[in-house]
């Protein structure tokens, strides 16, 4: 069956690559009981680079290894949402508008979702959302019918079809991040965005949700910037009247302390990022820019 699936996948396009199994004793890896992802990582010494379509390469896989989980390699034929949560799922719904997705949709083993989109041509992100992370160019996802740690399969609810959908723009936007500050024409007001944003106040309290939980959670060595990147973006929200500068500005401050940098620190990269963001005031239609 596994390899069955395998093979379907790669007839469709989608590179694929053996994955490790999960069992009562851990995981397939040398590490068992003591792996941190077991039946997620590749089986394969070069991982990702390694996925294939090439159908007598993966038989020779699942001949070696016939329990296996399927990889899929992400951002060739799909990205895809990766929901862990149910803040995740509220979250998604958020920036889709009110409702999920009407494209391909597995339900994991460990009760989560993958949805799958239409490639954007953007990379993973960790923790788009609190309870979400983006599967783009660059990553996999464990496909059906792959077991999960928990003994549960990965199972179809709706399954691919021809066309899969598009992520809105506020979606896009959200996954391409904050564009860098202006370094061009010192009297631009604005930095393009590729696409209208159809609910901006909706996108910017998403992107007030995301951008705090990235601060909270940056690692050591890149919390300074980190912070400093939110503040920009918050503050061309809040330039943009489409975020409460005061609160942006307290829910950084509170993500930061959080994350373990100093409070006169904090807010010295609070105030600078956020004026910077502010001269570049957020555009929800490019086709309309402030003077």
């Amino acid at each position: 069956m596994l390899l069955t699936a395998a093979l379907a996948y790669a007839r469709h396009g989608i590179p694929v690559l053996p994955v490790h199994t999960a069992g009562p004793d851990g995981c397939s890896c040398d590490r068992g009981e003591r792996c941190e992802h077991p039946g997620k990582h590749p089986r394969l010494r070069h991982g990702l680079t390694e996925a294939t379509t090439d159908p007598r390469l993966i038989e020779t896989w699942w001949r070696r290894w016939p329990s296996a989980n399927v990889g899929l390699r992400t951002g060739v034929v799909m990205d895809v949402a990766d929901v862990d949560s149910e803040e995740g799922w509220h979250g998604l719904c958020h920036v889709l508008g009110g409702s999920l997705p009407e494209g391909p949709a597995v339900r994991t083993g460990s009760g989560g979702w993958h949805f799958w989109f239409s490639p954007t041509g953007f990379g993973n992100r960790v923790r788009l959302l609190p309870g979400l992370d983006w599967r783009g160019s660059g990553g996999y996802v464990v496909a059906p019918p792959s077991r999960h740690a928990t003994g549960a399969d990965y199972r179809w609810v709706h399954r691919p079809t021809d066309d899969l959908p598009s992520g809105p723009p506020a979606l896009r936007e959200l996954i391409e991040g904050p564009h860098p500050p202006w370094h061009g024409n010192p009297d631009a007001r604005t930095v393009p965005f590729h696409r209208p944003i159809a609910h901006p106040e909706r996108y910017a309290q998403a992107v007030l949700t995301a951008e705090t939980d990235r601060v909270a959670r940056a690692p050591k060595g890149t919390r300074n910037d980190t912070l400093n990147r939110a503040a920009f973006a918050l503050g061309r929200l809040a330039a943009a009247a489409l975020l409460d500068p005061r609160e942006a500005a307290q829910s950084l401050e509170a993500a930061a302390q959080f994350a373990g940098l100093g409070r006169a620190e904090t807010r010295r990269t609070i105030r600078s990022g956020m004026s910077a963001g502010r001269r570049a005031p957020f555009t929800p239609d490019p086709t309309h820019r402030a003077a």
